[in-house]
């Protein structure tokens, strides 16, 4: 069954570029059953990683490389405050899926 994540994050003023240079270099991060990645613009500085997977293991298998790439932009990012530290991670199984 499909499974999505979502993980928003507040880039730093003036960070932007990098943060979408960095997640695009995950491109030759091989992370097996990642179907597609998007990033979307939710805010002035607020970003939703939105990754979609085969299913709920190969996401958990992708863990470490996620996590690698998270240390990496780590530094760009912004406290969301209200103890979530520099994300909020979402994850789970594809309840309803269409196409337009």
């Amino acid at each position: 069954m499909t499974a999505m994540n979502v993980v928003h994050m507040r880039v730093k003023q003036g960070q932007e570029a990098e943060f979408v240079r960095l997640h695009d270099e995950m491109r030759s991060t091989v992370m097996t059953g990642l179907r597609n990645l998007w990033i979307a613009k939710v805010g002035d500085r607020d970003h939703i990683v939105v990754g979609e997977w085969d299913d709920l293991d190969a996401m958990a298998a992708a863990r470490p490389a996620m996590i690698k790439n998270l240390d990496r932009v780590r530094p760009l990012l912004e406290d969301l405050g209200g103890g979530r530290g520099v994300t909020e991670p979402w994850s789970g199984s594809v309840s309803l899926h269409f196409s337009g």
